[in-house]
């Protein structure tokens, strides 16, 4: 065989020996060059189709290198026997998401949305290709079960500077986001225990305990937190608490009731407290207060926190800090578990935060957030008569609570029709609801400055007419 009629275009993206390669893989697939052909020359096909040798000669090496066709030396080319080949479908296979099936909407104050926008891309193009640019054998090994330990002591330092966590690199464990911490925690910990929640509680670890038949308890909150007086009355021995900036309400637990806390833990023998740290990061008025766990002495607090807000949800990137008796349960029950997080991933993140671009992001962030936290406040005021602003001045949310007579269900139609989707706390909870109360989410970290200014004002309309 001397010719292959290929319709070659010069104007497509593909290259031209990528369309030579397509050609002849797909007759060979179909059957239409059968095991044994023979192949033109790379001479007399770059001949025939009218381009150069080395097109043709690097089609030839993709076949080659891929198993369709091979080299007999002094014959020249055919078609191998492909059996064993994988065969892979292109042919575009369309599945309707979840998020095809929701109707769409102009403004979504999302509480738990993340500003993409502000991505640093450019760092993290550099610094991956800094890691990569070092690519050894060992990179891509097998790495150690609990996270690299450079990775692990630059969370240590982080975590000691910025939030007052006191640990070594020993007690931290690296896991692929939230849910797979959670999900080693419940391991080492076991089944038989019974996990008391903030009511209204962060549903997702809500969830968890609930899909591994944990025995969950809710428990009532007040202004300073999860209520501890309410907590002794329950046969708990493990309290899942998010204390810098509880969500949903947005509450800041003081010191006081953080010391109530750990006393409650340190009266008995094997219990704990969960600390999620969620949305420490984002605070604009008034000194943060450090972790609960850098006050704890008895070794009660396990410390759970992520890269996932603060950076990026798809970076899946968590970690736990363990205190020493649970450590040791760690060792004997889940040592075995190799890490769920890329080497890649965690040398790129531990020079994010060694060289400074962390600080710069969260410093950046911070001030975008409060921007249009501040934004959201001031355009709220024409709404004061008939509700109350709560939770502001941290995270990335804010509460609305209404006054009597408003219904959750219709604030959030009405806001629905105006092309605006905002959140009722009422799906928060995980006890006894507050049928009477009217109270919505309105998360402000995917909005811009002016979106929040149009939404607010469609939202004045349509809820002053409740």
């Amino acid at each position: 065989m001397n010719e292959l009629t290929i319709n070659l275009n010069p104007e497509k993206a593909a290259p031209l020996y990528e369309q030579i390669y397509e050609y002849i893989r797909k007759d060979i697939q179909r059957g239409q060059l059968t095991v044994g052909a023979r192949l033109p020359s790379t001479r007399a096909l770059a001949q025939y189709l009218e381009v150069s040798r080395s097109t043709v000669v690097l089609a030839y090496e993709q076949l080659l290198s891929e198993g369709y066709i091979e080299s007999r030396p002094c014959k020249g080319f055919f078609v191998a026997e492909i059996e064993g080949l994988y065969q892979l479908s292109t042919k575009e296979v369309r599945f309707r998401t979840e998020l095809e099936k929701k109707e769409t909407v102009e403004f979504d104050f999302s509480p738990s949305g993340v500003d993409l926008n502000s991505f640093p891309y450019s760092v993290w193009r550099k610094l991956s290709k800094e890691v990569l640019l070092d690519a050894r054998a060992e990179l891509f090994r097998v790495g150690d079960p609990q996270g690299e330990p450079g990775f692990r002591r630059a969370i240590c330092t982080y975590l000691h500077q910025a939030r007052g966590v006191v640990c070594t690199p020993e007690q931290v464990i690296v896991g692929a986001g939230s849910d797979c911490v959670l999900l080693f925690l419940s391991l080492i910990l076991g089944r038989d225990r019974v996990i008391a929640f903030e009511d209204p509680a962060y549903r997702q670890a809500y969830r968890l305990a609930k899909g591994m038949d944990y025995d969950t308890i809710p428990v009532e909150m007040d202004r300073q937190g999860m209520q501890v007086s309410k907590l002794r009355q329950t046969k708990a021995d493990t309290a899942y608490v998010t204390p810098s900036h509880q969500f949903p309400t947005g509450v800041i637990m003081p010191l006081g009731r953080r010391m109530e806390l750990l006393k409650w833990a340190g009266e008995r023998e094997g219990r704990y407290i969960i600390e999620d740290d969620y949305d420490s990061e984002f605070r604009y008025k008034g000194k943060p207060i450090p972790a609960l766990q850098g006050y704890d002495r008895q070794g009660r607090v396990i410390y759970l926190g992520t890269f996932s807000k603060s950076i990026a949800p798809a970076i899946r990137l968590s970690y736990m800090v363990l205190p020493e008796p649970v450590l040791e349960e760690y060792r004997k029950k889940a040592r075995f578990i190799q890490s769920t997080v890329s080497k890649v991933d965690q040398m790129i993140v531990q020079r994010f935060l060694e060289e400074g671009y962390y600080e710069r992001h969260l410093n950046k962030m911070r001030a975008a957030y409060k921007g249009r936290h501040d934004v959201l406040l001031e355009e709220m005021k024409a709404l004061l008569p008939v509700c109350k602003v709560e939770g502001e001045h941290s995270g990335v949310h804010i509460l609305l609570r209404f006054s009597e007579g408003y219904r959750e269900e219709e604030l959030i139609r009405k806001a629905g029709e105006k092309g605006i989707r905002v959140y009722g706390l009422s799906r928060f909870y995980i006890g006894r609801k507050k049928e009477t109360e009217a109270v919505l989410l309105l998360g402000y970290a995917t909005l811009t400055e002016e979106e929040i200014r149009q939404a607010v004002r469609r939202l004045k309309d349509c809820w002053k007419e409740e």
